[in-house]
């Protein structure tokens, strides 16, 4: 009976019914789970929309964030170990400076172009030369205990908490609508700052290594610095083009067309990485250059998908950013010393006032609105510090001496500026009444000025004989209607930016109509006044079946959305598009849209004088042709004038 030699399986396992193999999906379940928990934070933010008003999101993640960590200090577990130096700069940062870069308001920020170059790299320079040399001062005191900090590490964490994140101040400007002029400063300054300090902490953290720094190490610091910054720049601009370039002929794959801008874009980025040159210039002109040439290649549906994901993977990055600042806060260990970090906030507050009021005296007498000092307020409290700085502090080398102080430092600037900054900037702004403007004034009206100006300006300053800012867009208008668009866009005529504009409008009144009819077919956010929305909301509304909405739909897609006949290209400043050829395209343009909605579904009053305010017994046609003759009259006689004149 002890004899097992008939039962030859008698060892073998049996097949198991339930297993679990965590080990092999811990990585990205985890990821995922604080993923959803960071989203989860933002859905309840938004919940309560006043909250958001007076404090700003950034404050609110950091909040979870530390709830979250202490749970996990009181239960003793340690926070993953995700947020690396190689999972900060290979994928989060790319996707925070694409988002950033992609919705550059474009026509704003080259009109201010030097002003923001001037406080992004003079700023930042500013900033951290006068903040490490500060901090060495300070160093050199023995009661505080931080002799053995050098003057090179002092410079490589005054590099880090340069990097200024205004996230909740650009929110608040924002809503208060403040002048163009300070919102775009300050989200220029945001962007390319990024970039200086980037370049800047990759060159303190090799000469933090050196023992010795000789005056020649100085000279190829700062050749350095100029070649970085420009390779990135020309890095941008070949990714850029390439990718305009390969979205001409995407016609007939149009499922791949937001593929090509993330892959561009991402590649810029990697290619700068692998000649150790600025990654954020180059992905920043990338997608400044994409965004100008690229859209008009890709369909509607592709450009509003690269959009919304462009945007979501950005406040994913940033999210998460914030949310393990919070986190690491409480479940790491810190090396707190009162005196640097108390002098650390001291002088970053100071070496930022005096930067500003500084550089402004210099910018001023350049620009032709110059900053008040009111403005030059906004531009100094704004400069929180945010997701670049924590993230930067957290990756450095272990071989920096005082890494867990330097930490500490960083985590107690950022929280007392998103905090109190953040919280104390929307009534700081409205009390001392910051000049405003209304930025949301798209219509055909601002735009014919806007063209009026522009030429107007350019004439005069070539007859000046001065280059500057309007004598040089004209210049590449003209080499780019010329030469780049024929090579990058499918459809190379140049189309007029009041067309687009109305175009633009047109689209957003369309699917105004289809919200109003049935809000599950609006792809865009309704515009219509409360007053038109109570006025209509009296009337019976007809029902319309599933087949009916698809029929509109195409009708609109098909007739609306596009121009029958293409206006006439703009071939110089002095020319004109046909007059009566425009008069008869927009009057069959209108005769089509009314044929095509004449059930009476629609309300007509809503699309002719959305943007108009047309008077009784005034057709839009009418409104807009008059407008338009009186304005291309002043134009002509302008120029007539000029051209004698010359």
């Amino acid at each position: 009976c002890d004899d097992f030699s008939a039962f030859p399986d008698a060892d073998k396992a049996n097949l198991p019914v339930f297993t679990m193999d965590y080990p092999r999906i811990q990585i990205p379940f985890e990821i995922t789970l604080w993923v959803l928990l960071a989203s989860f934070a933002k859905i309840g933010f938004h919940v309560y929309h006043k909250i958001t008003i007076w404090v700003p999101e950034s404050c609110l993640l950091i909040s979870v964030g530390l709830i979250v960590g202490g749970i996990m200090h009181s239960v003793h577990e340690e926070p993953p170990a995700v947020l690396t130096s190689n999972v900060f700069f290979l994928y989060m940062l790319p996707l925070i400076v694409l988002d950033s870069g992609y919705f550059m308001p474009t026509r704003p920020f080259f009109e201010n172009i030097g002003t923001v170059l001037w406080f992004a790299v003079v700023g930042t320079l500013w900033n951290s030369i006068g903040i490490g040399m500060s901090l060495f001062a300070i160093c050199q005191i023995e009661a505080f205990g931080v002799q053995d900090i050098n003057l090179q590490e002092n410079l490589l964490f005054a590099s880090i908490i340069s990097a200024v994140d205004p996230v909740a101040v650009l929110n608040v400007y924002e809503d208060v609508s403040v002048n163009e002029q300070l919102y775009i400063v300050v989200f220029g300054e945001c962007l390319f700052n990024d970039a200086v300090t980037v370049v800047l902490y990759n060159m303190f953290t090799f000469v933090a290594e050196m023992p010795v720094v000789e005056p020649v190490d100085v000279f190829l610091g700062v050749a350095r610095f100029f070649v970085v910054g420009l390779g990135g720049m020309g890095f941008g601009l070949c990714f850029g083009f390439v990718a305009a370039f390969t979205t001409r002929f995407t016609s007939k794959v149009r499922e791949i067309e937001p593929l090509f801008i993330f892959m561009y874009s991402y590649l810029a980025y990697l290619v700068a990485e692998l000649f150790a040159i600025s990654s954020i210039m180059a992905i920043v002109t990338c997608a400044l250059t994409m965004k100008y040439y690229v859209e008009e290649n890709v369909s509607q549906r592709s450009c509003t998908t690269i959009r919304h994901v462009v945007k979501m993977l950005g406040s994913i990055s940033e999210t998460l950013i914030f949310f393990f600042l919070g986190v690491v806060t409480v479940t790491t260990e810190h090396e707190w010393n009162w005196g640097y970090i108390l002098f650390t906030l001291l002088f970053a507050f100071v070496w930022r006032g005096l930067g500003v009021l500084v550089l402004t005296q210099i910018i001023n007498p350049f620009r032709t609105i110059p900053f008040n000092m009111k403005d030059q307020f906004g531009l100094a409290y704004g400069g929180l510090r945010g997701a670049i700085s924590f993230a930067l502090a957290f990756t450095l080398p272990d071989n920096i001496g005082r890494k867990e102080l330097f930490i500490t430092a960083t985590i107690a600037i950022i929280i007392f500026t998103v905090f109190l900054q953040g919280i104390s900037i929307r009534p700081l702004i409205e009390f001392i009444n910051v000049r405003r403007t209304n930025r949301n004034l798209d219509t055909i009206n601002v735009e014919i000025h806007c063209r009026l100006m522009e030429h107007t300006m350019a004439g005069l300053e070539d007859l000046c004989g001065q280059w500057s800012h309007f004598y040089w867009k004209d210049k590449f208008m003209k080499f780019n209607n010329r030469i780049l668009r024929k090579i990058l866009i499918r459809d190379n005529r140049a189309e007029s930016s009041i067309v687009a504009l109305y175009k633009k409008l047109e689209l957003q009144n369309a699917m105004e109509i289809l919200d109003s009819v049935s809000g599950d077919v609006s792809a865009a956010p309704s515009i219509i006044s409360l007053y038109e929305e109570k006025k209509n909301s009296a009337k019976p509304k007809k029902k319309f079946l599933a087949p009916d909405l698809k029929n509109m739909h195409d009708i609109l897609s098909k007739n609306m959305y596009k121009i029958r006949q293409r206006t006439v290209a703009f071939t110089s400043k002095h020319a004109l598009p046909n007059d009566i050829q425009t008069k008869e395209i927009l009057i069959r343009r209108h005769a089509s849209v009314r044929r095509s909605l004449r059930p009476g579904s629609f309300q007509s009053s809503v699309s002719s004088s959305k943007y108009f305010s047309l008077p009784a017994g005034k057709s839009l046609d009418s409104r807009f042709t008059s407008a338009r003759q009186s304005y291309a009259g002043k134009i002509v006689h302008l120029y007539s004038t000029l051209s004698k004149t010359v």
